[in-house]
């Protein structure tokens, strides 16, 4: 039996989070545009990692930058291309760890040392001969905001700066690099009426 006492703290924080971010849709909302989402693009750092960058030397001693992802963000994007919905990253920085990472993910675009996003997205949906509206964008910070503009869903990591989470349809409960991907992963699932395939697929419940 569902407490009253809980039901009325969970509207009272939906309330407080809907104030400091304005543009934050509903929840019946986010499934919607969740819904018509054929490609998720994503910024790198703070989104697909917890933004740490790490400086390691290789053999010849010279210092590569390195990352760390989450595993279940991995196979939440793999999941994606399972069932038909592309996805991507933009990001101001190189990175061959990035590169690695979206190979495995089966990423269909893949940008590096763009901090101009505009362009890029332009450029994605001319190829992928889709309206902005059926992109779903994560980000963290100012660079993104352009995008989540511009996009169908946008969507903001728990440790996103501010500015960029008033910019988002969703806020997500996990942080970059922690969960933050495979928790809009299983929304556009949920809302495209695909993750029971998944839950069955996994013999899940």
């Amino acid at each position: 039996m569902s407490n009253p006492d809980d039901a009325q703290a969970s509207r009272v924080a939906e309330q407080l989070m809907r104030e400091l971010h304005p543009t934050m849709a509903k929840p019946d909302e986010v499934m919607a545009l969740a819904a018509k989402v054929h490609l998720l693009l994503m910024d790198v750092d703070g989104v697909l990692t917890n933004g740490k960058l790490y400086n390691v030397p290789n053999p010849e001693g010279k210092m590569v930058e390195s990352k760390g992802f989450d595993s279940q963000d991995g196979i939440g994007l793999q999941w994606l291309s399972w069932h038909g919905i592309k996805t991507g990253v933009i990001s101001g920085r190189q990175s061959p760890a990035t590169e690695e990472r979206a190979r495995q993910c089966k990423m269909t675009y893949i940008y590096q040392g763009h901090i101009e996003k505009i362009p890029i997205l332009q450029e994605i949906l001319a190829d992928a001969k889709i309206d902005a509206t059926q992109v779903a964008y994560v980000g963290d910070d100012f660079t993104d905001i352009v995008i989540m503009h511009r996009v169908g869903l946008a969507v903001a990591t728990a440790n996103a700066r501010p500015e960029a989470k008033q910019a988002a349809h969703y806020v997500t409960s996990a942080v970059g690099g922690e969960g933050a991907v495979r928790e809009v992963v299983e929304l556009l699932l949920k809302a495209q009426g695909k993750w029971a395939e998944i839950l069955k697929h996994y013999e899940v419940g």
